[in-house]
């Protein structure tokens, strides 16, 4: 089963912008995360309708931050895509009238609430500007560009 990557390449990419400084271009930040400018287009205008980038046009153009890494969590970017659920994992929906299957799927949907809840709490703690700092004080694996 596929995973949703997108909370981590959205971060990845809004780090980069701050990193970078001045605007990115869908083609850059393309070629960054190995898709196309399309798709770039169509998940930065989630951050855009959320108010974390505007994009600009004309020579020099791109996206760009419209708010500082320091005012933004995980969890912001996280709620901003509107993920349906956390985990991949869920209640069975075989037999409503099994009292086996009732009690199995309430311990499976506290379970999955306590971790959700867990999770985003952790989310919440982390800000952009954070890891960003990580980023500068670590030796790079590779050049930022």
């Amino acid at each position: 089963m596929q995973r949703d990557t997108r909370l981590a390449r959205l971060l990845h990419v809004l780090i980069h912008m701050h990193l970078r400084g001045g605007a990115s271009t869908s083609e850059t930040i393309a070629l960054m995360l190995h898709t196309n400018p399309v798709f770039v287009r169509r998940t930065m205008a989630v951050l855009r309708e959320s108010g974390y980038v505007r994009s600009t046009g004309g020579p020099g153009g791109g996206w760009v931050l419209a708010c500082d890494l320091n005012d933004l969590t995980v969890k912001d970017i996280y709620e901003a895509i509107g993920h349906a659920a956390p985990f991949v994992i869920g209640p069975a929906d075989d037999n409503r009238a099994c009292p086996v299957e009732a009690a199995v799927n309430d311990y499976i949907n506290e379970a999955l609430d306590s971790a959700e809840s867990a999770l985003l709490q952790l989310l919440g703690e982390k800000r952009l500007s954070e890891i960003a700092h990580e980023v500068k004080s670590s030796k790079p694996r590779k050049q930022i560009k």
